[in-house]
């Protein structure tokens, strides 16, 4: 007897649909599974034949054939086991589904029959929703992740008795620890991002000086524009840096979702609190390529992605591999990465803002007052060198970050506007942008702009146009960096206020740009 089974699963952050059909068959007794299936998904026949037996099923002794279609995209993780449990009992008609059709299972069994949690509910559930799936049947740990799309019953379930029950097969046979079928209809949940928060506490009040960096980072994070801090060993590079998530905007709920998805499938999405707090990555500067932009042996979501409408903060950039940094450049570009293996390719969002820091030369005190740089010409180039120039070009804020007078450092603690006001302004900002992009796909802030939409939406008075042409033949920048000076320029207008780019903002927009500030380069 043949029995179909609806389940679930992943490629990159969305979900498709997985028909579970298995075949009773005579002959010797064997279990076989199909349609790609990875070593964790072999496996599962074990696990499912101890967990009907101690539940006190059968295990049919034929010839068992379970197929997983489309046969022609991999499947992985434990998540199958429990349609291919619901499917064996209805073949062998140990149990009688009456609803089956339109219920979508996910879950993995313990050997006793218990379901545990699986990682990518999110998305699979929003493909059940967007289907028509009457029911979304999944692990108890798994159902507030599952209802925070809504419009869909979520089944959650603690044993594989509330499976029975749910398709109608009459009681559970463990009824000690089989907990009732709880159905509860979908409603709105908060999650917190596990990692998120780790910049609770932090304020720019608590930053001495540096009021030039700061009001960098704020035009950066008005805009969405990548930057990078250039200054000596203890300067504050990394306190700035890690004091930007508090002037940020929050995450809309489409971008929240999405970022929700990622957590899902990295199994980093925790039942409390709230995700509308935008992430802040710090990968480390050892950091291999996949786990930057993702892969792998089994290809999971890198940095690049777990940063997605965050921040991605590479401390001490001269450190990493170069070959590393260079797998940037098409993300920083694109905001997705797809990665491609034999017979596959996942695509992940990578949509995050770039913000690094590193020292001028090997020793850190080139271009600094005082003379206490101890580098050869030969030495500082071969160190910047390590960064190439078209990563470089597609950076638009760069920030020299010099050390505090000693005067200023000894005159107290907190000197600084704190994070709320400078806040509030880059909100403001922010609303400008979302109300002049209004319609654009995929466009949110100044940063997003392609060349066509800049010379559309960033209007330039005669003086700032007559600006920014002089500066790109004195200069000598190349399209991509002028259009970033625009953009710039642009979000520093909507910090003012301003519909129109004026002179002043032209020229406070090329200076971020200009070797002069940075003699380094």
């Amino acid at each position: 007897m043949i029995a179909g089974i609806k389940s679930g699963a992943v490629a990159g952050i969305d979900g498709y649909g997985v028909n579970v059909e298995i075949d009773l068959a005579r002959g010797l007794p064997s279990f076989t599974i199909v349609g790609l299936p990875n070593a964790a998904v072999r496996e599962s026949r074990e696990r499912v034949c101890a967990a009907l037996r101690n539940c006190g099923f059968k295990v049919p002794q034929k010839r068992i054939t379970v197929s997983l279609a489309p046969g022609d995209m991999r499947k992985e993780g434990a998540a199958f086991d429990l349609p291919i449990a619901a499917g064996i009992l209805l073949a062998s008609e140990q149990v009688r589904g009456a609803r089956c059709e339109r219920i979508l299972f996910l879950g993995e069994l313990a050997l006793d029959g218990r379901l545990s949690p699986v990682r990518g509910v999110l998305p699979v559930a929003c493909y059940a929703k967007e289907h028509g799936f009457a029911c979304l049947a999944v692990p108890e740990e798994n159902a507030q992740e599952a209802s925070l799309v809504g419009g869909i019953e979520v089944a959650s379930c603690r044993h594989l008795g509330d499976v029975v029950e749910l398709i109608g097969g009459g009681a559970p046979r463990n009824p000690k620890d089989a907990a009732r079928g709880a159905k509860a209809a979908a409603q709105p949940g908060h999650f917190r991002i596990h990692g998120a928060g780790k910049t609770a506490g932090l304020d720019y009040s608590q930053v001495i000086g540096q009021y030039t960096a700061k009001r960098g980072l704020e035009i950066a994070a008005a805009g969405g524009h990548h930057m990078l801090m250039i200054g000596p060993p203890g300067a504050g590079k990394t306190m700035l840096a890690r004091r930007l998530p508090s002037i940020l905007p929050p995450m809309e709920e489409d971008e929240a979702i999405e970022y929700a998805k990622v957590s899902s499938v990295s199994g980093r999405l925790e039942n409390e609190g709230f995700f509308h707090e935008r992430p802040f990555r710090a990968p480390h500067h050892s950091a291999s390529d996949a786990g930057l932009i993702g892969g792998g042996r089994y290809v999971s979501p890198g940095e690049i992605t777990l940063a997605h409408n965050g921040i991605l903060f590479l401390d001490e950039l001269t450190e990493f591999r170069r070959n590393v940094l260079e797998t940037l450049r098409q993300p920083l570009e694109e905001g997705r990465i797809v990665i491609a293996r034999a017979g596959a390719r996942t695509g992940y969002p990578a949509r995050f803002q770039l913000v690094a820091a590193m020292n001028p030369c090997p020793c850190g005190y080139h271009s600094t007052s005082g003379g206490r740089c101890v580098c050869t010409p030969l030495q500082v180039r071969r160190y910047l060198s390590k960064v190439s120039g078209p990563l470089l070009d597609r950076i638009a804020v760069f920030l020299p970050v010099m050390p505090v007078p000693p005067e200023q450092l000894c005159g107290g603690a907190e000197d600084g506007e704190c994070s709320e006001r400078m806040r509030e302004r880059v909100l403001r900002a922010v609303d400008m942008q979302r109300k002049r992009f209004e319609g654009l796909d995929g466009v949110r802030r100044n940063a997003d702009l392609t060349l066509s939409m800049v010379k559309k939406h960033c209007i330039m008075n005669d003086e700032a146009a007559a600006l920014a042409a002089g500066a790109q033949k004195s200069l000598l920048f190349s399209a991509r960096m002028r259009r970033n000076i625009v953009q710039v320029a642009r979000t520093i207008a909507d910090l003012a206020g301003s519909e129109t780019i004026a002179a002043a903002h032209m020229a406070e927009a090329v200076q971020y740009r200009v070797p002069k500030i940075l003699d380094c380069f």
